[in-house]
């Protein structure tokens, strides 16, 4: 089991935890250098989320309406064409 999971972390877990801390406690120096908080990230992340997700229903009315209008100019063509087909057959019976 212990092969397993050295293979799957890439090294010893000791060892890969050590990275971890180290790497850790870098990104937290400069991200407190740099006055960001983890909670920012957090909720930066949720509004693009939301963002996106808002376009997503957005695109999909934008979508309705455009197939309502076009749908005002199709069915009526739609319609008159097949009533004008429709006379044209005369007494002709359905093949």
């Amino acid at each position: 089991m212990s092969g397993r999971l050295t293979q799957f972390l890439g090294d010893t877990p000791f060892r890969v935890f050590i990275r971890l801390l180290a790497l850790s406690f870098i990104v937290g120096l400069v991200l407190a250098t740099l006055n960001i908080h983890p909670f920012d990230i957090f909720y930066w992340a949720e509004r693009l989320i939301l963002r996106i997700y808002e376009m997503g229903f957005a695109f999909f009315g934008d979508a309705l309406e455009y197939l309502l209008i076009g749908a005002l100019i199709v069915v009526p063509i739609f319609l008159l064409m097949r009533l004008l087909k429709l006379g044209g057959r005369g007494n002709r019976s359905p093949e």
